[in-house]
């Protein structure tokens, strides 16, 4: 049965929040960020691996992270990096990717994972997964997993679910945008609202006949070139056509226009390190709650603080709380914990006035 289990680990964005670190050169997926000695993107293609072939892991990513993936993922062959040409969202590579699987295997079932979170209980997260592919496999479902929430982030989006449903895989009323913080409490109140984590799995026949229903124009770009995927003429029809795609997530593209959606909800603990706050949450902190990665500090009369510097570097800090202080070669982020949203914002209106 396994031979029919397929990955589509997402590795093709930039993670500005993460700036300095994250850069358009080198995203947070390719680093350390939490000081494992792995990156993220080998944890996830790790955790994956458990459950799934590794010679069934595909890796979407844009066409300049190729050499970073073959250098960190040295069990994968060129064959498994699905490269875009352009960024346009996640739809159009997943119905891409889809294709290829289709046209290789046509019983595939598939999970489609970000490759920058952050799940502890590898074991659970397999049994979880499994779960949702047994039911993919005999039915005509889109499933997503959802997390439990634990606060009213306004960070994320959530997924309404059928409150009278008493089975763990339960049918999805709708998906809900990210909602400001009293919408937020109104929801974890009602309780049948999860966090959406973008994790999906289905059989790869109920996903292409999803685009085919609710994107016709996106299906018959990709159609097109089912016949030449798989062959040494693929990445020429894909560099011709690819551009030409809409730039459309699969949240809006399918998930939210689709009466066949299901979400299962996650049993393991989880993090979507979108943020140095959500990296903070995750790390060792001393007794002043200080979360330090890589210095030699001295921190002093200052509390709360995330801080980051290149390995070995001393640094000294005293009388600031509840900072992000990130040092690297040609870059220096001292800013408020609480504006870390704003990061990325604020990054676009320093390359506005240095060049990115």
């Amino acid at each position: 049965m396994k031979k029919n289990y397929y990955a589509i680990l997402m590795a093709g964005g930039v993670g500005s929040r993460f700036w300095p670190v994250s850069t358009s050169e080198f995203p947070k997926q390719f680093h350390d960020m939490l000081g494992t000695g792995d990156t993220l993107i080998q944890k996830t293609f790790q955790r994956l691996s458990r459950l799934i072939p590794k010679e069934n892991i595909y890796i979407l990513t844009n066409e300049r992270y190729n050499d970073l993936v073959l250098e960190q993922l040295p069990e994968v062959t060129q064959k498994q990096v699905v490269l875009e040409p352009a960024m346009r969202n996640t739809a159009p590579c997943i119905l891409y990717a889809s294709l290829k699987i289709q046209k290789e295997n046509p019983d595939a079932l598939m999970i489609v994972a970000p490759s920058d979170h952050w799940i502890e209980d590898e074991q659970t997260f397999a049994k979880n997964v499994e779960e949702a592919f047994n039911y993919c496999s005999e039915n005509d479902a889109l499933m997503t997993l959802g997390i439990q929430p634990t606060f009213p982030n306004t960070g994320f989006g959530y997924i309404e679910f059928d409150q009278e449903s008493t089975e763990a895989i339960k049918p999805v009323n709708q998906f809900r945008e990210k909602p400001d913080y009293e919408t937020a409490k109104a929801f974890i109140a009602q309780g049948n609202f999860l966090w959406n984590a973008g994790i999906f799995m289905w059989s790869v026949k109920s996903v292409v006949a999803a685009f085919q229903n609710n994107q016709p124009e996106l299906y018959q770009l990709f159609e097109s070139g089912i016949p030449v995927y798989n062959t040494e003429f693929e990445d020429d029809f894909i560099k011709d056509n690819y551009p030409n795609a809409e730039n459309i997530s699969v949240d809006y593209a399918i998930m939210e226009k689709s009466t066949n959606v299901f979400v299962i909800g996650a049993e393991f603990d989880w993090n979507d390190l979108g943020t140095w706050g959500s990296l903070y949450d995750k790390l060792d902190k001393n007794a002043d709650k200080n979360a330090v990665l890589n210095a030699k500090s001295l921190v002093e009369n200052a509390e709360g603080n995330m801080i980051r510097t290149q390995p070995g570097k001393k640094i000294i800090i005293d009388g600031l709380n509840d900072y992000i202080i990130v040092d690297n070669d040609d870059a220096l982020l001292i800013y408020p914990k609480s504006k870390e949203q704003d990061i990325k914002q604020v990054l676009k209106r320093l390359n506005d006035k240095y060049g990115s």
